[in-house]
């Protein structure tokens, strides 16, 4: 018995020209633009200073292997980042959207963005972090951290591109996996420490023409003092409710705090629920539950003799009918510090 399709497909074949060359089908996959691994991976450098300029990474995964003596720098948004096996190097890496792992690394000079930091099987790192989870080192010792501090033109968009948010940054909140007793195999850089004395700027004419400032009022991460001993007993909580311009006041806030000679503490960008709310702002709640739904809320945390006071009166005097919520309580209190943590529990929107 014959197939009727089969037939029909017979009769088509015939059917055509002889010389005309049936197509191969075209798939999606096949017009995907092809990947070179080289692109994405330095390894087996010395003694030179390499980069990758804005654009040139666009959300590839990146490997750094066994480099001695190099300087690194990375300026564009990766997805994930691996170093291997280096010694003595300066790397920069711009932001990262998931993890920065370091593995069997010593004596490198590090400035950062992630999602995720680990650190295995190391010595003696430091490391200019912005993290948006809690960093984590293993079975490593003297590893130092201090705040992000960096800026050039392309980096707020790589921020984004990236899916980070530049409050949401735990850089000295630190895990270690391996404790030692009675010892510590981590430490803060002290709170003077100039990034570009660790992390110096590129000396080459390709990497020179990316604008970097490392000057803290302009770095595109807010600089804070996460978990050093405050200053004072007094701090201030403050939430910037979704808007046109959230980001724009929040870093004009931050300016004008530090200009007066309070401390920035932590910073936080959150998704609020109404239970939230109700934690945060207690009896204030009902009148802040309407702005919620217009997106994340921003939470500074500011400290210093004066802190309260202080912030009341730049919010009143520069940001006149915008809704700003400003802790209250001028004690030592537990009231505004554990109103920022409340904010702890709140999951990251980001």
């Amino acid at each position: 018995m014959g197939c009727f399709f089969s037939k029909r497909r017979k009769a088509e074949k015939e059917s055509q020209p002889e010389d005309e060359e049936v197509q191969p089908k075209q798939y999606s996959w096949d017009q995907r633009e092809k990947v070179d691994l080289k692109d994405y991976m330095f390894s087996g450098l010395k003694d030179v200073t390499v980069g990758r300029l804005p654009g040139k990474v666009a959300g590839q995964q990146f490997l750094i292997q066994d480099c001695e003596n190099c300087n690194i720098y990375i300026f564009d948004h990766s997805a994930t980042v691996t170093i291997d096996d280096c010694t003595n190097c300066v790397i920069f890496l711009g932001p990262v959207k998931g993890s920065v792992f370091f593995r069997n690394c010593r004596d490198c000079k590090c400035a950062l963005a992630c999602q995720q930091f680990r650190v295995r099987d190391c010595r003696k790192l430091e490391v200019f972090l912005c993290c948006a989870t809690q960093p984590i080192i293993e079975s490593s010792t003297n590893i130092k951290f201090s705040c992000f501090q960096w800026y050039y033109p392309e980096l707020a968009f790589q921020f984004k591109d990236a899916g980070l948010s530049i409050f949401n940054n735990t850089w000295s909140s630190i895990h270690d996996f391996t404790p030692v007793s009675g010892e510590r195999n981590w430490s803060l850089l002290p709170e003077d420490s100039v990034v570009q004395d660790h992390v110096p700027l590129p000396t080459t004419e390709e990497l020179k023409a990316v604008r970097v400032s490392t000057e803290a009022s302009r770095s595109i991460v807010p600089v804070s003092r996460g978990q050093r001993q405050k200053s004072s007993d007094e701090s201030c909580l403050v939430v910037l409710f979704a808007g046109d311009y959230t980001i724009a006041n929040a870093r004009k806030l931050i300016d004008e705090m530090v200009a007066k000679g309070f401390f920035l503490v932590q910073t936080k960008e959150v998704s609020m629920k109404a239970e939230d709310a109700q934690r945060v702002f207690r009896e204030k709640a009902p009148d802040f539950l309407p702005l919620l739904n217009k997106g994340p809320v921003i939470a500074l945390e500011f400290n210093g003799d004066g802190a309260v006071e202080g912030c009341q009166l730049i919010v009143n005097e520069t940001f006149r009918g915008t809704k700003i919520f400003v802790s209250e309580s001028k004690e030592t209190a537990p009231g505004d510090v554990d109103s920022f943590y409340n904010f702890a529990d709140i999951q990251m929107g980001i």
